[in-house]
Order: C-alpha cells, then sequence, then structure tokens
C-alpha cells in the first residue's frame, strides 16, 4: 500500500515536472520564434538613400540613454551648435544607469527611480518631454550588451514604441538611434565588434524592426562607435599622437588609477559630440571650438589641437561615408 502510495507521488511529479520543462521550452520557443516584423534590408537601404535637408537653425534635441550618453556630451553638442552659429540650440534627456529602452518605458517616475542619473539640469521625463511636442530631434541608444538588449529586452520592440510616441505629437521629428560601443575588453574583440555590429544589430534588428511599423517613419543613425573604431585604427596605426597613444586614452579612469574599459573622458566624449553634431547639423565640425564646458559649468579637459583637428575631420568623413545618418556624402564637400 505505502510502495504503491510512494509510486503514484512519484509518477505525479515527475508528469509534473515534465508538464513544467514542456511549458518553459514552449514558451521560450514561441519567444524567439515570435519575433516583431523586420523591415528588409532593401526598404531600409531606400529610406536612408533620401539624405534630410540640413537644419536652417539650432534644434531642440531630447537625448534617452543612460552613462554613454551622460550628461555632458549633450551639453558639448549644444555648445558646438551654438558656436557654429545656430542660435537656439537646446536639449534635455533622460538618463538611467545601463538602462534598456524598455525599462525606460516602463518607468513611471524616472525622476524618483532613476535619480543618480537625472539630477543634471538638462533633466526631463521622457514620455512627457516627447509627448508635449517640442523637440525637434529625438536621439535615443539601446543598453549594452547589445546581443543581450536584443534578446531579453525587446529593443526593436521599445524603439519603435518610443519612436512612435514621438512622431505622434510632433510629426516632423528626426528619430536617431545613437551608435555606441562595448567595454574594450570585450571576448570577441572590440574592434571586430564595432565592424559588424552597426550592420547586424543596431540597424539589421533594431532599426529593421522598429521602422517596419508604419506609423514610425525613417529612424536614422549617429555612428559615434564607427567614428571611435577609425579614430583609434588611425592613432594606433601611428604609434600615437600628442594627447592620445591609443585606445585608452579615450577612456576614464578609475578610483585607483586603471582605466575604465567603457565609460569616456572627456576626449572621448568630444569626439562622440562632434559625430552627434556632424549628424544632426549636416555640419562640417572643422575648424569648431576644442574648448567645452560640462554640463554643470566645469570646463572639461583641454584637448591638443592635432588631436582635436583629427577627431573633426574623422567624425565628419564618417557621418557623410554611411547614408543611414541621412546627411548626403557631397554634404559642405570641402576635403
Amino acid at each position: 500500500m505505502k510502495t504503491g502510495f510512494i509510486r503514484r507521488n512519484r509518477l505525479w511529479l515527475g508528469a509534473s515536472l515534465g508538464a513544467i520543462i514542456v511549458g518553459a521550452a514552449a514558451f521560450m520557443g514561441w519567444r524567439f520564434l515570435a519575433q516583431p516584423p523586420s523591415l528588409p534590408p532593401e526598404d531600409m537601404a531606400r529610406l536612408h538613400a533620401a539624405p534630410l535637408a540640413a537644419p536652417e537653425h539650432g534644434m531642440a534635441v531630447f537625448h534617452l540613454g543612460h552613462s554613454l550618453v551622460g550628461p555632458d556630451m549633450p551639453a558639448f553638442v549644444q555648445q558646438l551648435a551654438q558656436a557654429a552659429g545656430m542660435d537656439g540650440a537646446s536639449y534635455n534627456s533622460q538618463l538611467g544607469w545601463g538602462t534598456s529602452l524598455r525599462a525606460h518605458w516602463d518607468t513611471l517616475d524616472p525622476a524618483r527611480d532613476m535619480a543618480e542619473m537625472n539630477t543634471h539640469p538638462g533633466f526631463r521625463p521622457a514620455q512627457e518631454a516627447l509627448g508635449s511636442g517640442d523637440y525637434d530631434a529625438f536621439v535615443m541608444t539601446e543598453m549594452v550588451d547589445l546581443q543581450d538588449a536584443i534578446r531579453w529586452h525587446d529593443s526593436g520592440q521599445y524603439a519603435g514604441e518610443w519612436a512612435a510616441h514621438a512622431r505622434a505629437h510632433a510629426p516632423d521629428i528626426r528619430l536617431y538611434l545613437y551608435e555606441t560601443w562595448h567595454p574594450t575588453d570585450i571576448g570577441d574583440g572590440w574592434l571586430a565588434r564595432l565592424d559588424s555590429d552597426l550592420d547586424s544589430l543596431w540597424k539589421g534588428v533594431i532599426l529593421a524592426q522598429a521602422m517596419a511599423r508604419p506609423e514610425v517613419g525613417t529612424i536614422h543613425v549617429i555612428p559615434a562607435g564607427q567614428a571611435m573604431a577609425a579614430l583609434v585604427r588611425e592613432v594606433e596605426a601611428q604609434g600615437g599622437i600628442p594627447g592620445m597613444a591609443d585606445r585608452h586614452d579615450l577612456f576614464t579612469t578609475g578610483d585607483y588609477g586603471s582605466r575604465d574599459p567603457i565609460h569616456l573622458n572627456d576626449a572621448g566624449l568630444y569626439l562622440v559630440a562632434l559625430v552627434h553634431l556632424a549628424t544632426l547639423y549636416h555640419m562640417d565640425p572643422r575648424g569648431l571650438p576644442h574648448e567645452v564646458t560640462r554640463a554643470d559649468g566645469s570646463a572639461a579637459d583641454a584637448l591638443p589641437a592635432e588631436l582635436a583637428r583629427l577627431m573633426q575631420e574623422i567624425a565628419w568623413q564618417t557621418v557623410r561615408d554611411i547614408p543611414a545618418t541621412g546627411v548626403a556624402a557631397q554634404a559642405g564637400d570641402g576635403s
């Protein structure tokens, strides 16, 4: 009698465990099979082949992202635009700490829940800001590791949600996806990932899924990672130049003197700001100031003139070489 009871319970437990495993497998299979529709590559190429018109005035820009945006880089962009005669250039942002587009979308009170990253003067809650229709351009970025973001945080879907929300309240708003980078010590190679991820992940998954929604329209790319790769290759091929010996000189130093593998110092932020400026304003940044101030008003670390000129040249060349920026290849061509 007791033996039969134990046997029946073992059978019940085995059947229940099997059902759980099968159910979990079915759910995971559904998750990976039921992906959002994607815009075919040829359709995306066609949309990106038509350049935007260059802005005639300073734009109000909203930035959504994390520490690879940070409080200072958008402030650099605004200063550079104003120095180039784009009066009225302004910005706001909502930042998180390694925050995905999905987490931003689901956060009801960013002033409270993301307070650590949103103490800077440019903070404005993203849902309310984009719902106001106050902005000429919206720049968003995804968390890294990008493969994890796509797999577990539905990057394409939430890029589409944010883009659709912005477009619904400002039909002519310019939409951008800011391409970032992975840590320099990533196992499969930092430059290799920069070479592959723009087409395969940033555009091939995130933009393809987001732009498949008819209400979204075209989202362009701010190719900061590509400019960073080009600069690193140039500097390291020369064996270093004043102000930059190798890739690590773009990154900040930690509390114990070690290089942070992903967060930029002022030199790195200046390069990224140049790429934003060139993309947003279709503007050759050569000759613009290389002494800027941080969001809190303090002076950023000064760059040697030679390094600043090289960054400006590479930012402009990179932006013109990639049709997805929306900048015509011949725009302002003086080189």
